[in-house]
């Protein structure tokens, strides 16, 4: 195995130690007391794609025993440099959202705000508002550039923005969600079932506790097939605050064919937190017997927690197809068809190019 991906796995774990059982950060601090400058840095990197710095690392502040100064000052300066880049991104966002609200888009913020105190390096948002009203506020308001869509995002009915001042890309969900758009009705939940929250300030509207374990599910489960530290560790957090309503969240997804997916996602965060912590989540029966498969055929590969995608993650969108044509909802049905398709162009054009961009 190369060096570099023997790392990647021992960094992944690491993360993992310190976000689902900071109590025991100080077992992490001789380890990273003996890294080079090198060690730290590829660290780091892998921590902002895992959308962990700020966790990660204020677990090592806080840890006994202490880090010494030099791996404290490393720590303290890397938590300040993205906090500045966070508050930004709030400032932005909130400007975003107001001008969308005024509008009459109503906007609700996924994904981006789940992994408070730390953010992710895209700023998500659905709305029931109208494309146009969308594309013309953001680009006039904020003298943004869209990007050329990707057939993906044409079929997703998605937006993205790059906005001058802002490091983060701006995606715009419209009406739909799901990697073909196919959800509609289960989309507009994410509007009618809004909550307000506050983060340093900045007032801002999220998803139910029930929406974003939904939406966490559609991206991890049944499009990109891959988690990241911070998943896992959000919906933990989640289910450790006894928010969610687990027969709410069983009905809506059932009716949209993916409740085997939330069940399993549930399962595998399930799995990851009893290997850190000793014990698993508290989860109803209900879950479990859902549930496909769990951690164990989870594997750290390609710097992210690989989800199989065969026969697991196939037949998750068998279901799911199945069930959204047996509902009679044929619109659904078609989009979810082109899908294969749409997966085997993006795999020619990654090999033959490298990228597929564009396409996916």
């Amino acid at each position: 195995m190369p060096e570099a991906m023997a790392h990647e796995k021992e960094y992944v774990d690491l993360m993992l130690q310190l976000t689902l059982n900071p109590a025991k950060a100080g077992l992490v601090v001789p380890i990273m007391e003996q890294w080079s400058a090198q060690d730290r840095q590829e660290f780091l990197t892998l921590a902002d794609a895992h959308h962990v710095v700020v966790r990660s690392f204020e677990s090592l502040l806080k840890a006994e025993p202490a880090p010494n100064a030099d791996l404290a000052a490393w720590l303290k300066t890397s938590i300040e440099a993205e906090c500045e880049r966070i508050e930004n991104a709030l400032r932005f966002l909130s400007q975003i959202c107001s001008e969308l609200e005024a509008a009459s888009c109503p906007t609700v913020v996924m994904k981006s705000l789940d992994h408070w105190p730390d953010m992710g390096n895209d700023l998500d948002l659905y709305t029931t508002g109208d494309e146009a009203t969308v594309q013309k506020t953001i680009i006039e308001k904020f003298n943004a550039t869209q990007e050329a869509p990707s057939w993906g995002d044409r079929l997703a009915h998605k937006c993205n923005f790059e906005i001058p001042g802002l490091r983060e890309l701006v995606e715009v969900h419209v009406q739909r969600l799901g990697q073909t758009g196919e959800h509609t009705e289960l989309a507009r939940r994410f509007v009618s079932r809004r909550v307000p929250l506050e983060f340093n300030g900045h007032k801002f509207f999220v998803p139910a506790p029930e929406e974003r374990i939904i939406v966490a599910t559609l991206q991890r489960m049944y499009r990109h097939f891959y988690a990241r530290v911070c998943d896992i560790v959000n919906i933990a957090q989640l289910v450790d605050s006894r928010t969610i309503d687990f027969e709410e969240l069983r009905v809506a997804s059932q009716s949209a064919g993916i409740w085997p997916g939330v069940a399993t996602f549930l399962m595998i965060v399930s799995d990851y937190v009893r290997r850190y912590r000793g014990f698993g989540l508290e989860l109803p029966v209900m879950v479990a017997k859902a549930a496909r498969f769990g951690g164990n055929l989870v594997v750290t590969r390609n710097r992210f927690l690989r989800i199989p995608m065969w026969p697991q993650g196939a037949g998750l969108y068998t279901t799911q197809l199945t069930k959204t044509a047996l509902r009679g909802d044929a619109a659904a049905a078609f989009r979810l068809s082109l899908l294969p398709g749409l997966a085997s162009a993006a795999a020619v054009a990654a090999k033959l190019t490298g990228s597929d961009k564009g396409i996916w």
